[in-house]
């Protein structure tokens, strides 16, 4: 999320609640791209891919 400039005129309203969601989902894919195999991998299967993306969201969750 950007800051605001302190000095704005009218301030934006910021929703906590998506904030929150979006941190979560940027700290996970950052996670997710400590395996190797599946940042680098190109499968000619789009399930195998789907399936290692699951399985090492199970080991970072089990962390």
């Amino acid at each position: 999320m950007i800051s605001q400039h302190p000095r704005r005129s009218q301030p934006r309203k910021i929703d906590l609640g998506i904030s929150k969601w979006r941190h979560l989902i940027e700290n996970f894919f950052g996670k997710l791209k400590e395996f190797k195999p599946i940042a680098m991998r190109a499968d000619k299967i789009d399930q195998s891919f789907c399936a290692m993306i699951h399985l090492a969201a199970a080991v970072i969750s089990s962390r």
